[in-house]
């Protein structure tokens, strides 16, 4: 149940990007009858690497996003909040990121908040390099985080036992 103003900013700047190359796989979990279908719809209408799935039900935060990295056909699944705003060049940094050195299984980013009317951001992350003792304390990765498809075929998708903390369980397998 996103509220529409955040889908429709998260869609719009991903319309954005700089980078071409990519597609966005949305499983709405909202409850049936409550769907975001007519959004939806019309963004995929408007763009042909928009791709979504009513599910109907809410399957947890594990089962919805399994149900959308089922739909991607990429090489990298990016994983990025409902509510999210993508800067215009985030995927282009990610693509060049993997260009740049091939045996990247993850690539992840430092992000901020925005305040509620879009306009002020506040609070930046920036995060370090890869600190295993680090993160075994804290998930300082978060989001934007980006993941190699072979990696996902094995170590597995998101565990619903985990729900809230599912993301983290991930990045340890």
């Amino acid at each position: 149940q996103t509220p529409e103003k955040y889908l429709k900013e998260m869609l719009d700047s991903i319309l954005a990007q700089t980078y071409g190359k990519w597609e966005v796989c949305i499983a709405d979990g909202s409850p049936k009858g409550k769907s975001l279908e007519k959004i939806l719809k019309r963004y995929s209408e408007k763009d042909s690497r928009i791709h979504y799935r009513i599910l109907g039900e809410n399957l947890g935060i594990s089962g919805n996003t399994n149900a959308a990295m089922d739909m991607a056909k990429g090489d990298y699944i990016v994983l990025a909040d409902h509510d999210a705003t993508l800067t215009p060049d985030a995927l282009y940094e990610l693509a060049k990121a993997v260009n740049k050195d091939q045996d990247n299984d993850v690539i992840y980013s430092d992000e901020d908040k925005l305040d509620m009317d879009g306009g002020a951001l506040f609070e930046p992350h920036f995060k370090p390099d890869f600190n295993i003792d680090l993160l075994t304390s804290t998930n300082y990765i978060c989001h934007l985080f980006a993941v190699k498809r072979e990696l996902v075929e094995k170590v597995g998708k998101f565990d619903h036992e985990f729900d809230g903390a599912q993301d983290y369980d991930f990045i340890f397998r």
